[in-house]
């Protein structure tokens, strides 16, 4: 299992994904699930993803060597990040076909992976695509900022109580780290590190993102500071009328 989630603001993007991956408690790995590709001041793009991780490294295989071999149809050629989405759904499918086939298997689960892609082309809006494993997509919109892959439903209400399309870029920063904080505690199948990055639309820049991992300071500071707020709050809440519990 795995935790990732992007949200499309009015002014940016941030994007999240945790990096274990197990196959069972005596099999814990690292392993990035969050690429970036573009041209610097042209376009911008990141590609999450959760599911079979084969499928998914193959995937990105993929789409980084129509690149670096120059194909005439990728990621850096594309006309819009719709193309992009269905270029990545199109090769999650091949790919994931090709897997049933090897194994002779009729089973999609054993394969299936699904993608986030968010990003920006010159000219255009920034978009967020949340993509199936039938290769189909969805696109973010301001009344839906927010997409998540994997184990979602712990840190999903920090999300919606925090963050709407309006919402400052470096609050949902801190949100989404909360988000984190939140199912990692409750979630033994997602951990650290966790990538990170945060861009600021239409600049088209690549930014260098960051890895958070169980020694950064600042993730530290407010994953504790969240903690105790939440204790101070509880505490302050109006007691229970008499009589109220019956």
């Amino acid at each position: 299992m795995t935790y990732c989630a992007a949200i499309r603001l009015k002014d940016g993007m941030v994007f999240a994904s945790d990096t274990r991956t197990n196959a069972g408690v005596d099999h814990i790995s690292t392993f990035r699930k969050l690429y970036q590709y573009g041209v610097e001041g042209e376009r911008f793009m990141v590609l999450q993803t959760a599911g079979s991780l084969a499928t998914s490294q193959a995937v990105f295989n993929k789409l980084q060597s129509d690149i670096d071999q120059r194909a005439e149809s990728n990621l850096n050629t594309v006309a819009t990040l719709f193309d992009a989405a269905q270029m990545v759904g199109e090769c999650m499918r091949e790919k994931m076909n090709h897997a049933k086939s090897v194994a002779n298997s009729s089973r999609d689960g054993a394969f299936t992976s699904s993608f986030m892609l968010g990003g920006q082309i010159k000219g255009q809006p920034p978009e967020l695509y949340l993509i199936y494993p039938e290769g189909n997509c969805i696109k973010a919109t301001e009344d839906t900022p927010f997409f998540q892959l994997g184990e979602s439903k712990y840190g999903k209400p920090i999300l919606d109580r925090s963050v709407s399309y309006n919402t400052d870029v470096r609050h949902a920063a801190r949100a989404l780290m909360l988000s984190f904080d939140s199912t990692i505690h409750s979630n033994l199948s997602v951990g650290m590190p966790i990538d990170f990055v945060l861009y600021d639309n239409d600049s088209l820049a690549l930014p260098n993102g960051r890895r958070i991992d169980e020694r950064d300071e600042y993730f530290n500071t407010i994953r504790h500071q969240w903690s105790d707020a939440l204790r101070r709050t509880l505490v302050e809440l109006p007691k229970c009328p008499d009589g109220y519990w019956g």
